[in-house]
């Protein structure tokens, strides 16, 4: 167990009237995943780099606090690609666009780099090949969202987009005798995806699927360090923004697992400790796009008693590197933290470099050192 205190080792105190609570049981792993630590680092690197705004399409993640960080770093985004001027630097959100954005994206002449994360495009993948061999393929996603938008644009002919079980039997109805398949939004919950699975099965026995799910590991680990501690739980906090799928995918799953007080917030401000019903014990987790200064906010205002026990369910180091385009540029940004600090390493990191060192940073901590900018 660890003591909850501030910035400055201080104990840190109940703020509202309500019973003390005894305990918070800390979901591990929470919080970012690789595809999250990528993009953010990535557009980090573009807000150092070029002087003019930067362009984002679409938010970079669906979290309220990493998208008005880099607004008040200058950075614009957009729903359209027409609302970006010609020549502007721009970047494409990690969660996938459609081909046709991606190509209006490239024509405006400016910088471009897609911060999509690898697992998305993998589904995109797994969609233009299975659509060119003949298949019907069932989408199993959130109409809307910007994930299931791009991948329905892939192959808008072949793909049909089920949200939940009881779509089924429309959808299914309008298949032929062509051989079908399934894909999925990777920040589902599992419980999403395999009652649809099952089901369809039932009726295509041959039913074609990836070897390995299309479910994000990141998301599928947050959901089951969740389960771990729901039950243990009086209550549960999960810190994630309400657009975020896999964040409400987590609120999903500690009602399930049992756990009667389940709250959502985006921030400690957000959170009323009155809402948790008495809880002695209280679980917490996060999103995979919620940084974790969010996390330990919470924590503080939480503040048990008798501190914070970690639950950890498995131990994750993937690490995805940086979209290509920043790659590609990656000498010359390098040139450029040694033209400007020379052998001062301590000036170059305080940069967020070199480019070739990025696997050594942490997004939650470049995020925190964009604030005091």
């Amino acid at each position: 167990m660890v003591d909850v205190s501030d910035a400055h080792g201080r104990p840190v105190g109940p703020t509202d009237p309500v019973a003390p609570i005894e305990l918070v049981l800390l979901a591990e792993p929470r919080g970012f995943c690789a595809g999250v630590e990528m993009a953010i680092k990535a557009l980090a690197w573009m807000v150092r780099t070029f002087d003019g705004p930067v362009y984002c399409y679409h938010e970079i993640v669906h979290n309220r606090l990493v998208v008005e960080r880099f607004q008040d770093l200058g950075v614009v985004f957009v729903d359209h690609i027409d609302e970006v001027p010609e020549g502007a630097p721009l970047m494409l959100s990690a969660h996938g666009s459609a081909p046709e954005v991606v190509a209006a994206a490239r024509a405006r002449g400016g910088y471009v780099v897609n911060a999509v994360c690898p697992l998305v495009t993998k589904v995109h993948h797994e969609a233009k090949v299975r659509a060119g061999k003949g298949y019907q393929i069932l989408y199993v996603g959130h109409a809307g969202h910007d994930e299931a938008t791009g991948t329905l644009a892939v192959a808008p002919e072949s793909i049909h987009l089920v949200e939940h079980e009881h779509d089924l039997d429309a959808v299914l109805g309008a298949i032929d005798d062509s051989p079908v398949a399934m894909l999925a939004q990777t920040t589902l919950a599992v419980n999403e995806w395999q009652g649809i699975l099952e089901a369809t099965r039932e009726r295509f026995p041959t039913l074609w699927t990836a070897a390995r799910n299309d479910l994000c590991f990141a998301t599928t680990n947050r959901q089951a360090a969740l389960t771990a501690i729901a039950s243990r739980s009086d209550a549960v906090v999960v810190i994630g923004s309400a657009n975020s799928s896999n964040t409400i995918a987590l609120a999903k799953v500690a009602v399930e697992a049992g756990c009667g007080v389940v709250v959502r917030v985006d921030n400690a401000d957000e959170l009323d400790l009155a809402s948790l019903d008495g809880a002695r014990i209280v679980g917490v987790t996060a999103g995979a796009s919620a940084p974790e200064e969010l996390v330990e906010s919470v924590i503080a205002k939480l503040a048990p008693s008798e501190g914070v026990e970690r639950v950890r369910v498995t131990d994750e180091d993937e690490y995805f590197p940086p979209p290509r385009e920043l790659r590609e540029f990656l000498p010359a940004l390098d040139a450029l933290v040694a033209v400007v600090f020379g052998a001062n390493p301590t000036a170059a990191r305080a940069l967020g470099g070199p480019l070739g060192a990025d696997r050594e940073l942490d997004a939650s901590n470049v995020l925190a050192a964009l604030a005091d900018r």
